[in-house]
């Protein structure tokens, strides 16, 4: 159980709401538990519109680079009285770069982690053939996009939806079968509901070095379902082959691809994203 919350904001941040009105932003949620770890919350500012880099460096510090925040592709939304990431894909793009946004978010290094956030997908959303979903991360490089893992330079598991709405856990780690990282798929009757929100939960723990006894699960819970349902799970892994690194960032990327166009959307879509949180 957790013993206190420590509420971190900036000093003397408070802005207008609409025409009238201040509000104490409260970005960052620390809950510090009884075993000395920590759950990181990110949650947006109250404040709708769009999400300058100013205001996304308040609620993501320290992280080293963004994609898609200063481009546009960020905002803040309300909808059912929870405020949100909304995040809009380019038509015709893909990658962080040119069709959604991404960054990687330092947190405190541990040994097992679990991410949960809440998803929605755009009514009609244009799934072609697949794109990435926030996940975990360690190790001194990013790798990502093609930078295999080594065992020593890190690893990283995101979720990805596939063509129709099918999903799966992009995983890249020590023993992955070549440059890009390898997919986990859901259950074959698996479909990502639209218009709706969703729970997703990746859980990771580290392997021991020299052993594959490390492990990945992924569940999803649609609004109005009684329990998550466990979508992945691997009790095999290996993520590295050193003890120098651990978990120690969200990984939070979006975006359709891919390594062409024609994994781009034809449409315009976008993801809300809200109640983000890391514990053990």
């Amino acid at each position: 159980m957790c013993g206190r919350i420590l509420l971190f904001a900036r000093a003397g941040s408070r802005w207008p709401v609409g025409s009238g009105g201040m509000v104490l932003a409260a970005w960052l949620v620390l809950a510090s538990c009884g075993d000395g770890a920590e759950t990181v919350i990110v949650n947006p500012p109250q404040e709708v519109g769009p999400c300058s880099v100013e205001l996304w460096k308040r609620s993501w510090p320290n992280c080293e680079s963004e994609d898609g925040v200063a481009a546009g592709r960020l905002s803040i939304t309300r909808r059912d009285g929870v405020h949100r990431w909304h995040v809009d894909y380019k038509v015709g793009e893909i990658g962080p770069e040119n069709g959604g946004v991404g960054w990687r978010y330092p947190i405190a290094s541990r040994e097992s982690a679990t991410l949960s956030y809440q998803l929605r997908f755009s009514p009609d959303f244009d799934w072609v053939k697949g794109g990435k979903l926030p996940g975990l991360s360690g190790g001194p490089e990013n790798v990502t996009g093609g930078r295999p893992a080594d065992g020593r330079n890190g690893f990283s598991c995101r979720v990805m939806w596939r063509k129709e709405g099918r999903g799966e856990a992009y995983v890249y780690h020590k023993n992955q079968a070549g440059k890009y990282g390898d997919s986990f798929p859901f259950p074959a009757d698996f479909r990502f509901p639209t218009d709706v929100d969703l729970r997703v939960r990746m859980s990771v723990e580290m392997n021991a070095p020299g052993r594959r006894d490390g492990t990945l699960r992924v569940w999803v819970m649609p609004t109005g379902a009684s329990k998550d349902r466990l979508v992945v799970e691997r009790r095999d892994m290996e993520w590295r082959s050193v003890t120098d690194f651990a978990v120690d960032s969200i990984q939070f990327e979006t975006f359709h691809g891919g390594g062409d166009r024609t994994w781009a959307p034809t449409r315009p879509c976008w993801t809300e994203f809200h109640s983000l949180a890391v514990g053990d």
